[in-house]
């Protein structure tokens, strides 16, 4: 029996080979924060907390009723804080990659550590150039966009204080910082989301959000507190070499010990509530309530991206503890596939844009999930920042288009690109950056955590990586399909475009091709119209973020990446057929529909089933709302007729005491009381008589 040959292994790429070397740093004078010097106030990572926290301050105090003011204060801020982060960026090239600061100086609590310090390193920091810069534009759309509001000042304020939670969430090394970052957020998300008060389906929306993600915080907080008291020290520095010392130790890899798996349990279902994670999901598109700009900086660089930065800060402890990595996975690879689904079928361009979301934040955390020690977080990191780039840039040109059509409805938002032909470059750079197509950022960072998951899969990752590798695979036709969908509605032809096609068909002769092309004319009255309706630097910074997509790949090429994947050729290119071939299908279904929608294809109830997230909402209601409020009139029935029942009982007793005592009292009691003196004064005079 002859043995047949072995299969050649599959070609690979190490990520070392597409890396490019950083760009020789001109000599530069020794600045007062660099090591061998003390650290005083004005270190980067200080300034890039302290001041969007005082722009907030500054908007809220001095600007009034001015709308200007809070404007001019707003975008100062976030143009201070923007160059703060470039600056942190240059502190890192001359500290060798990592910088560490003190705060406020450290607390005296006992025994327990509070150092109350700063941290970052290359990923960390340029987490916090895309956090800076999508906050400062941001805030400059948001002063076009909500120019005549009247709650403007409120909302300018709002974004200043989310930027510094967020940046302070990204920069702490120590556990209480951290969870400041971690709850404002939550706060200001409730504010931001209900920013239109007055509407019913706003405050509803915001009330949502904050009891789903406030619910989840029990586990980030009890969490941290036992990772903290196992170590004695809130440092999440000295947490991470408490633990992995206790986890090194275990007698088996993998098992750590109850404490840890607790902790890390415990960690992973609270980030799961801030990242819409199944089955937390949601509130998220409920989200969309609030204004444009609002969506934008939440799904794009803060809030549902806070989860994975602080999986990252704690990464070590997360890979070390096989239960959390599973039950992440599962959370991530069911919330991946199953938010893509929900986002082909919805009917409003931001819910689709919200779906997708939940998707891309699932891909981040399961990204972790399926890291192991050897591949790093560094791929969860890079898709975070790549989604920073498209999603900003997909939002706030959604938000632009919406403000021309009058809505984001898909009906109202069809033929968008066709008609303001300015916008059509930034969605089609945007969808294609969401798809994951060359050369995009959103390419380079999905084919890493592809990478990563494989990479796990096939070492020590274990059934996590391979869950994770299973649901990235799938996802990524998926994703493709509803960015086709989206972009056939918004590039259908307009209704003279329709009728010049159906009665114009065949060669026409023509005299002058400019002035007897109507098609020429409408995209000039189109593109005028639409740069009209936006202010210059409102416009300028979709165009920083359209660049940002194309040249975010050169970032996460950077030589400042863990390179320990390899990317497998085969696979990449499976990945890639895939995706066309589920474009191509959205293509054909939609052929014969007059909307070109192919979501059109969806049976009715099944469409709007996935607009209303499938039942989550009345699964909340039902599995959470009806038992607390049946908890609650129990014990308010309880403490009202058991617990009072008691007192009241005890007032009725003594009153029945007092009554019978009342009937067995004599009523005249006069000629008692004169017998008792008269009895007084006859013992007194025998006592002196006998004296």
């Amino acid at each position: 029996m002859t043995r047949l040959p072995a299969a050649p292994p599959a070609p690979t790429v190490s990520w070392d080979d597409l890396q490019i070397p950083l760009p020789p740093m001109p000599p530069m004078p020794d600045l007062p924060f660099l090591p061998g010097v003390p650290d005083f106030w004005g270190t980067p990572m200080q300034w890039l907390v302290a001041v969007p926290a005082l722009t907030a301050l500054a908007v809220i105090t001095l600007s009034g009723r001015s709308n200007r003011l809070a404007a001019w204060l707003g975008v100062g801020g976030g143009l201070v804080t923007f160059l703060a982060a470039l600056w942190q960026l240059v502190v890192l090239v001359r500290v060798d990659g990592r910088h560490a600061s003190g705060s406020v100086g450290a607390l005296p609590l006992g025994e327990l550590t509070v150092p109350l310090g700063l941290q970052v390193d290359w990923p960390l920091g340029l987490v916090a150039v895309a956090v800076a810069l999508v906050a400062l534009v941001v805030q400059v759309y948001g002063r076009w966009y909500l120019w005549y509001d009247p709650r403007y000042t409120v909302f300018a304020a709002t974004v200043a204080a989310f930027t510094a939670a967020m940046l302070l969430t990204v920069l702490a090394d120590d556990v209480l910082l951290l969870l400041i970052g971690w709850e404002v957020m939550g706060w200001c998300s409730y504010l931001l989301i209900g920013h239109h008060s007055t509407r019913a389906a706003a405050r509803r929306a915001a009330l949502k959000a904050l009891l789903v993600t406030r619910t989840a915080d029990v586990g980030v907080v009890l969490g941290l507190v036992v990772l903290a008291a196992g170590a004695r020290t809130t440092s999440l520095t000295g947490i991470v070499e408490h633990w992995s010392g206790v986890a090194g130790a275990a007698a088996e890899p993998g098992s750590p010990g109850p404490a840890l798996t607790a902790a890390m349990v415990l960690l992973v279902v609270g980030v799961a509530g801030k990242s819409a994670l199944f089955p937390f999901q949601d509130w998220l598109p409920d989200a969309m309530e609030g204004p444009t700009p609002a969506s934008a900086l939440i799904h794009a660089a803060t809030m549902v991206a806070a989860g994975t930065v602080v999986l990252v800060h704690l990464f070590p402890l997360l890979a070390a503890t096989d239960p959390a990595r599973t039950l992440l996975a599962v959370l991530a690879a069911v919330t991946m596939l199953g938010a893509a689904l929900l986002a082909f079928a919805q009917g409003d361009l931001k819910r689709l844009l919200a779906w997708s979301t939940v998707s891309q934040v699932a891909l981040m955390l399961g990204a972790l999930a399926a890291a192991t020690p050897q591949t790093g977080p560094d791929a969860a990191t890079q898709h975070l920042l790549a989604h920073a780039w498209f999603k900003a840039l997909l939002f706030l040109s959604a938000g632009w288009l919406g403000v021309l059509v009058g809505g984001t409805a898909m009906a109202v938002v069809a033929s968008g690109g066709r008609r303001y032909r300015v916008l059509r470059r930034r969605f089609a750079w945007g969808l294609l950056a969401l798809a994951g197509v060359p050369p995009f950022v959103g390419f380079v960072s999905k084919e890493l955590v592809l990478g990563t998951a494989e990479t796990g899969a096939v070492g020590a990752g274990g059934p996590a990586s391979v869950m994770v590798l299973a649901a990235v695979g799938a996802s990524a036709p998926l994703t493709a399909a509803y960015c086709m969908r989206a972009w056939l509605v918004l590039d259908r032809p307009t209704l003279a475009q329709q009728h010049a096609a159906t009665y114009h068909a065949g060669p026409v002769e023509r005299i002058d091709d400019f002035f007897d092309e109507p098609q020429v004319v409408h995209e000039a009255e189109g593109v005028e119209r639409a740069e009209a309706a936006i202010t210059s630097s409102a416009r300028l910074g979709t165009t920083v973020l359209t660049l940002m997509t194309l040249l975010g790949s050169v970032v996460a090429l950077l030589p400042v990446w863990r390179s320990d994947v390899h990317l497998n050729v085969q696979l990449l290119l499976a990945t890639l057929v895939l995706m066309a071939a589920a474009a191509l299908a959205v293509w054909f279904a939609a052929r014969g529909v007059r909307t070109r929608d192919a979501a059109a294809r969806v049976p009715a109830r099944l469409s709007l089933a996935a607009e209303r997230g499938l039942g989550a909402d009345y699964a909340y209601r039902l599995v959470v709302a009806t038992p607390v409020l049946a908890l609650a009139r129990a014990v308010t029935w309880f403490d009202g007729e058991v617990l009072d029942a008691w007192v009241r009982g005890a007032g009725a007793g003594a009153r029945l005491v007092g009554r019978a005592g009342d009937l067995l009292t004599p009523r005249r009691v006069t000629p008692s009381l004169a017998g008792v003196l008269g009895g007084m004064l006859l013992v007194v005079l025998v006592a002196v008589v006998t004296s």
